[in-house]
């Protein structure tokens, strides 16, 4: 079940609004919690036990790191639970998403060398394991290195890891941020209407801007050749995709946070807006950015030991950061090619020559950059990434056929309206940092034209489900 779903809009979400709110306030949290293991369940209700079973570990490991469970010396104790929680955490994520990747290469390694290979063993991904491994593992961090309280009650913890808006696909919340709204919330007609509000112009950005996007960058990459203005349409049409579909998604947990008491983290700022790629990952899922920042950039010693230990972690954090998204080696080539970017401004300097250049100019160069590492992130081998990046360099052969789809006038015009969002349009943020009348207007007016198009659409997957 996706938010942008009839079967979310109109057959899961009133009757959930309906009972979260007729509970007595005290019983809400609880009310959370049954509500979004329904709502996680509703695929496979299997699932609903691997995610419980996080949260007991991870709630038992808390205590274990705060000293409740006094069986051992306080720093021992204290780091056994920490590394419990961490292996553990880690250990089923590399179950579930990496172990066919690991047997396939160590297959490749194994024929090289002439011997048998092995049976690929594979698991069906649970959705949204990315996100709550890391919101759960991040909790006992944080104990550990005193930067938070333990929960105090094993029900506000699993309020906190299955928390409907943001379980499956985020943004990453850390304990810490929403630790008082599990038990204090504030509940009026204002702050509702404002998460409607978000909600309408994230679902707006997902099946008016995202899902067209979608089918033209789909018919890009199955074409099997293309000319060069096919293939950077295509290229542009993937970019605005996954900005659209992943920052519209975002809008809508916090949209949907907002209409039951609880304020998430921004998680997008206008990316392609940025002037370098530093400046993208200040910008682009801030939330995933500066987890690795706090989780494993600074504790490998940050920029703090040295100009080569300063390169070498930013390598480390965006080759990693990369295989989060999947276990694929287009991942960690596109994770590659941030990384030197990153250290490549970092190499220039403070005052590089390029920022003596008019911003428009900075923009457009990030953008592109961007751009042609999005054909890597969008591409399923290293192979067909370099046959791509032929074609948009001239050394392809276009298809007439692909023109139908990338050239078609309401795909034309939906490309054309995500130019004038991305660069004269204020981000969500902005627009409705007060809900004005005409701003309310305004979103009535996106929910009911995305309501009227997701007619019309067989296609509305969210991208970010997958990884």
């Amino acid at each position: 079940m996706v938010f942008s779903s009839y079967l979310f809009l109109f057959g899961f979400l009133p009757p959930a609004l309906a009972a979260y709110y007729l509970c007595p306030p005290r019983h809400r949290t609880l009310a959370m919690t049954l509500l979004s293991y329904l709502f996680y369940g509703w695929a496979s209700p299997w699932f609903v036990l691997l995610l419980a079973g996080t949260t007991v570990f991870d709630y038992v490991a808390g205590l274990v790191v705060s000293g409740r469970f006094a069986w051992a010396a306080g720093d021992q104790q204290r780091r056994l639970g920490v590394v419990a929680s961490v292996t553990v955490n880690l250990a089923m994520l590399g179950a579930f998403k990496y172990l066919g990747f690991a047997q396939e290469n160590l297959n490749w390694l194994l024929d090289a060398l002439g011997r048998p290979t092995l049976d690929v063993i594979r698991v069906a991904l649970p959705v949204g394991i990315s996100f709550y491994t890391f919101q759960s593992m991040s909790y006992c961090i944080d104990i550990y290195r005193r930067r938070a309280q333990p929960c105090e009650s094993l029900a506000d913890f699993a309020c906190y890891v299955s928390l409907l808006p943001h379980l499956v696909a985020g943004p990453i919340v850390r304990y810490h941020q929403i630790a008082d709204q599990l038990h204090q919330r504030e509940y009026t007609w204002a702050r509702f209407n404002h998460g409607a509000a978000f909600f309408a112009f994230g679902l707006a950005k997902k099946v008016l801007l995202a899902n067209p996007m979608g089918e033209m960058a789909d018919a890009a990459w199955a074409a099997g050749g293309l000319s060069a203005a096919q293939a950077w349409l295509g290229a542009v049409a993937y970019a605005f995709q996954i900005y659209f579909d992943f920052s519209g998604y975002s809008d809508m947990a916090v949209g949907l946070g907002r209409m039951m008491g609880f304020e998430l983290p921004r998680n997008f700022e206008r990316p392609y807006l940025a002037d370098s790629i530093t400046d993208f990952w200040r910008r682009w899922h801030i939330s995933l950015s500066t987890w690795l920042r706090d989780y494993l950039y600074f504790p490998l010693g940050g920029n703090r030991r040295g100009a080569l230990r300063t390169y070498a972690n930013l390598v480390i954090v965006m080759l990693l950061g990369g295989l989060w998204h999947g276990a694929q080696w287009t991942f960690v080539a596109w994770g590659a090619l941030h990384g030197a970017a990153l250290i490549a401004e970092r190499l220039m300097g403070r005052q590089p020559l390029y920022q003596r250049a008019p911003r428009w100019i900075r923009v457009s160069l990030t953008f592109l950059l961007a751009l042609l590492a999005w054909v890597l992130f969008r591409s399923p081998t290293i192979g067909a990434a370099g046959a791509y990046l032929m074609a948009m360099a001239g050394w392809g052969q276009g298809r007439p056929l692909v023109d139908a789809v990338l050239r078609s006038p309401d795909h034309l015009l939906a490309l054309a309206a995500c130019l004038w969002v991305t660069w004269r349009c204020a981000d969500t943020w902005e627009a409705l940092a007060h809900l004005t009348p005409r701003r309310a207007w305004q979103a009535g007016l996106l929910f009911v034209a995305a309501v009227l198009v997701l007619f019309t659409q067989d296609y509305s997957p969210f991208l970010y489900f997958q990884f």
